[in-house]
């Protein structure tokens, strides 16, 4: 048993859990927070979708544990919420319910649409609520009462509550303290005391890294490149041409005192996201080594991420070894998305891509465009598959029957 301290609906809670018992037991069985439902449990139907630092999360696939010092809100807990009262209302009159099990799931996800696509049509609600399964209604007065409340939004019927600014959420797998995002502009209703303590809060400029909090993604790898240790070292320095090297990175000015803003472009499929951030890089002339402290945001899907990047320089023959050692955390509806095995083999692709572009650079003396096109993991993933079936395939041995 592991001990946990989280808000929930804000109450502070403190109980002991399982490692591997995920938030959603944790709720209902410790808490009796029933209005959380569960169903496939693998993070496909939706059913038990909640808010965890203001963001929507599937509470069977988070662990408990993971949650330490983070907020998280039931549907309990947004009995008095201006949208979900409207949407309550709404899916009433539209018929947006029939046994029910979805609807707590539905509600929530609905009211991430309503404050983040204010000018959603019914195509767009309907492809927003793609991860919410329900089995009765056919999803057609759900999709109509959530137009019903956007239509009374836009029209002025119902008044959104004043954002108090863009104030930073708690800790734990989505949030983690990165500032809400506008759909968030619309408070939950909390105890005086609680709202305090968290408008108390401000990210610092130099809240980079992951500040102590706990990462959901780490992995170890290396690259080799066939130059001496002392000119790739003196590259490294060279902070814009570095970027260059990387894919759909792009830095928004020339760096000051090892500071720098830019953006990195990622594109799944039809997910494309531009990540907008900040990092600072330390260096140690005498060990060759240096350590990457950043933390960026994509506007559009709230997502957010934080990193730790050490790297150290080792000769290797004529050529020089890299080390990296990567400690991220992945929050908002991208990090569903992570799978730590997966993940690690696509680092480990653009790791060598990396160390190509450098090389070349190196050998060269050509620099890369600029203007990179966004990262596309689409080819390396199916590359990543390929070689996994490859392997596998290798570990089979036939032989010929005497």
């Amino acid at each position: 048993m592991s001990g946990i301290e989280l808000t929930v609906n804000g109450r502070p809670i403190s109980g002991e859990a399982e490692p591997r018992m995920h938030l959603g037991d944790f709720l209902r069985e410790r808490l009796h927070l029933t209005a959380t439902h569960l169903r496939c449990e693998q993070g496909v139907c939706g059913a038990c979708t909640l808010l965890i630092d203001g963001e929507p999360a599937r509470s069977c696939i988070t662990y408990a544990v993971s949650c330490r010092g983070a907020e998280v809100m039931t549907l309990e807990g947004l009995e008095t919420d201006p949208v979900i009262e409207a949407l309550r209302a709404a899916f009433t009159a539209e018929h947006g319910l029939q046994c029910g099990f979805c609807t707590p799931g539905m509600l929530v996800t609905a009211r991430d649409i309503v404050l983040r696509l204010p000018d959603a049509d019914a195509a767009r609600v309907r492809k927003e609520l793609s991860g919410n399964l329900c089995r009765c209604t056919g999803y057609a007065g759900i999709v109509r009462a959530i137009c019903r409340v956007l239509a009374e939004r836009q029209a002025g019927a119902q008044q959104a509550r004043a954002d108090a600014g863009s104030r930073p959420s708690g800790l734990g797998p989505v949030g983690s303290r990165i500032p809400l995002s506008p759909r968030a502009a619309e408070t939950i209703q909390r105890p005086a005391a609680a709202r305090d303590q968290a408008d108390a809060i401000s990210v610092a400029d130099e809240d980079l890294g992951l500040g102590g909090r706990q990462a959901n993604l780490e992995t170890a790898l290396s690259f080799v490149v066939a130059r001496p240790i002392d000119e790739v070292w003196a590259v490294l320095d060279d902070i814009e041409r570095v970027a260059r090297c990387m894919p759909g990175a792009k830095l928004a000015g020339p760096p000051v005192g090892g500071r720098l803003e830019g953006t990195v472009a990622v594109k799944v499929g039809p997910i494309a996201t531009s990540f907008s951030g900040r990092a600072r890089i330390l260096r140690d002339e005498a060990g060759r080594s240096g350590v990457l402290y950043g933390a960026g945001r994509d506007r559009l899907s709230g997502s957010g991420a934080r990193a730790e990047v050490s790297y150290a320089l080792v000769p290797d023959g004529t050529g020089t070894r890299v080390d990296l050692s990567v400690r991220a955390l992945l929050a908002g509806p991208l990090a569903q998305f992570g799978r730590s095995g997966i993940v690690q083999d696509l680092m480990a692709r653009l790791a060598g891509e990396f160390a190509r572009r450098l090389e070349h650079s190196l050998a060269t003396g050509e620099e890369a465009p600029a203007d990179q096109a966004p990262l596309n993991p689409a080819a390396l993933l199916v590359s990543v598959i390929m070689a996994r079936v490859r392997k596998m395939l290798g570990r089979f041995r036939f032989r010929r029957t005497p």
